[in-house]
């Protein structure tokens, strides 16, 4: 079943924040609700919270009782403005926001006003419709073009989830290692437990089971003594906003990974849908990183008990950035990205 998708008009998604010990859909019927899951992770991933706010913005839109074109689009424009504050650093948020109310000025300026406030309703849920369908073909195309850089045997590291959970369903990073499996070769991934919130050992493991693919969880520290001792032939990531030099801001720890990866010679690849490409930023420094609640690390626990003090504080980045001299291609739906960056990446999303 897809990770998000709007049913009986409302929006279900998979709580993400219980897996894998339950799996629960939840149900939506208002865009400041929306907002809140995205917020408190009950649906992550870039694609997915992209996903996620399209559809918020859908039930804004049945929510508003205007009859009036104006104040309709008032009240869109006022719930985009709630969607887009949710999470700062994943750019698919605020480009389907940005997607539909294009979409919604563009009808609005060319249909009957007797007829225009339910034909804008409609067409903000259709574009929604759209964005995740569409998320599905354009993960399905990532996976082929990345499936070609593994080779039989491969053993690949991989980072936070990125998985159809992440998506709207099949993933990127972890789809195109879905695929590399279902194309028949043998791998097998160490999964970095990608602390605090435990992405991977949570959520990454869990997909990997159901998927039949041999994996390990390793603590995030370890990935560098695997890739120093030669037991890791490739980094698979994935991507919350790529700068137009493809600088890549990802979960907390990339950078890290990217360098040791680096250090020792594995191929670093990042998985990235062109609608996570910002050609607005030149560089990874522009990116808005997103900062949480300081309990998520302090209130970890070790054996039942939490393991920091109880007067300790504690900071919570939530992303960093990968600098695009450790990157070796960009996975993308249009093809692999490789260097330089700055003319390759603006042709795979342009086309020109």
């Amino acid at each position: 079943m897809r990770t998000v998708f709007w049913e009986n008009n409302q929006l279900k998604m998979i709580d993400q924040r219980i897996l894998p010990g339950r799996f629960e859909v939840l149900s939506y019927t208002d865009h400041v609700s929306v907002a809140r899951a995205i917020t408190d992770m009950v649906v992550r991933g870039a694609p997915a919270i992209g996903a996620a706010a399209a559809f918020g913005l859908a039930l804004a839109g049945f929510e508003s009782a205007s009859s009036s074109t104006l104040e309709l689009i008032a009240d869109l424009q006022a719930a985009s403005a709630t969607l887009k504050a949710a999470r700062p650093t994943a750019v698919n948020l605020a480009w389907a926001i940005d997607r539909i109310m294009k979409k919604v000025l563009a009808l609005s300026a060319a249909t009957n006003r007797i007829v225009e406030a339910n034909a804008l309703r409609q067409c903000v849920l259709d574009e929604a419709q759209r964005i995740a369908d569409e998320d599905v073909e354009i993960n399905k195309r990532m996976a082929e073009h990345g499936a070609t850089l593994i080779n039989d045997g491969d053993t690949i590291i991989h980072h936070c989830n990125t998985g159809a959970l992440a998506t709207v369903d099949w993933g990127t990073a972890l789809g195109v290692i879905r695929t590399a499996h279902e194309q028949g070769k043998k791998i097998h991934v160490f999964v970095d437990e990608t602390r605090p919130r435990l992405q991977g050992a949570r959520l990454t493991a869990w997909e990997l089971e159901q998927y039949g693919i041999p994996y390990e969880i390793i603590s995030d520290n370890t990935a560098g003594y695997f890739l120093k001792a030669g037991k890791v032939q490739k980094c698979f990531v994935g991507s919350d906003r790529t700068a137009a030099n493809g600088d890549v801001a990802n979960k907390i720890g990339t950078y890290m990974l990217a360098l040791a990866a680096h250090d020792n010679g594995v191929p670093f690849y990042p998985v990235v849908p062109t609608s996570t490409i910002d050609l607005s930023l030149a560089h990874g420094d522009l990116i808005p990183i997103e900062e949480r609640n300081p309990e998520e690390v302090l209130g970890l626990e070790f054996n039942g008990e939490r393991v920091a003090p109880k007067n300790a504080k504690a900071r919570n980045i939530a992303f960093d950035v990968t600098p695009n001299r450790l990157v070796t291609g960009i996975v993308t739906e249009n093809g692999v990205v490789y260097p330089p960056f700055e003319v390759n990446l603006r042709k795979a999303v342009l086309g020109e």
